[in-house]
């Protein structure tokens, strides 16, 4: 896919992709949903082993939807995607990629971008970001993950004041309440993305992978065990044991598990 609205770049296992549209704020009209779509399954690349997830410019991480897009009934554009599978693909897709992604916050990250932020494993910011919900006072609201993930973050209070009022808060004050892991000066950010990128990239992938398929487990229900469990099962396919089943049904023979058991 050619993209207009994305930039997608992939060096050194690590991959960014970036909202390109600094003149709307980085606001998301349906084709830049389309391609946030397409990006993140492109880093379910197994030379990929970090994503950061950013905007364009120094002035929002994403502010969501653009507004001037949106009609009765829902957003408007080339690509006709139903919220739940637009939207909320990219979410769900963020969610359950089975490697970190790092929300470099470099401004604004209000109303959607609010959500993806949170949604996103990690969050580093920059000094000037500021971040809040937008729902309540644009006719909208996020009625899954978008509270779910920010309740767990920083409480039930405190979500529904963020939901509620549709206030904005500096960086510090998202750093006190849990919203995110770093703040630091703007021309800083890149070097302390960085950073956070290499830590995990010396880390083990499957566990990585398996820690954030057991922390939605614990949160999503059968989807999360299912995530859990298939994971697991992607392991079980290395195994000697498994092999030996699927070697056994091709030759057409009775398996031997019990080697294994001896184990």
């Amino acid at each position: 896919m050619d993209y207009e609205d994305i930039i997608f770049e992939k060096k050194d296992r690590i991959a960014r992709i970036t909202i390109n549209r600094p003149q709307r704020y980085n606001a998301c009209a349906l084709r830049t949903i389309h391609e946030l779509i397409d990006a993140f399954n492109r880093c379910m690349d197994n030379e990929i082993g970090v994503v950061v997830f950013t905007g364009a410019g120094d002035k929002a991480f994403c502010t969501g939807g653009d507004q001037t897009t949106r009609e009765k009934g829902g957003y408007t554009g080339e690509y006709m995607l139903p919220l739940e599978v637009g939207w909320q693909r990219v979410t769900f897709l963020i969610r359950t990629l089975p490697k970190p992604v790092i929300a470099r916050v470099n401004g604004y990250a209000i109303g959607g971008g609010h959500v993806w932020h949170v949604n996103c494993d990690l969050s580093i910011a920059a000094e000037h970001a500021q971040f809040g919900q937008a729902g309540p006072r644009v006719g909208s609201f996020d009625p899954g993950y978008g509270t779910g993930d920010l309740m767990r973050a920083v409480g039930i209070k405190r979500a529904k004041e963020i939901w509620f009022l549709c206030r904005r808060y500096t960086a510090q004050q998202g750093m006190e309440m849990g919203l995110v892991n770093s703040v630091v000066p703007y021309e800083k950010l890149d070097i302390e993305v960085e950073q956070w990128c290499q830590e995990l990239l010396e880390k083990s992938p499957t566990a990585l992978k398996m820690l954030k398929y057991a922390f939605l487990a614990e949160t999503d229900g059968v989807t999360g065990i299912t995530q859990l469990g298939v994971g697991g099962l992607s392991l079980y396919y290395g195994t000697e044991e498994a092999v030996e089943g699927k070697n056994a049904f091709i030759e057409k023979r009775k398996a031997n598990f019990n080697q294994f058991r001896k184990k």
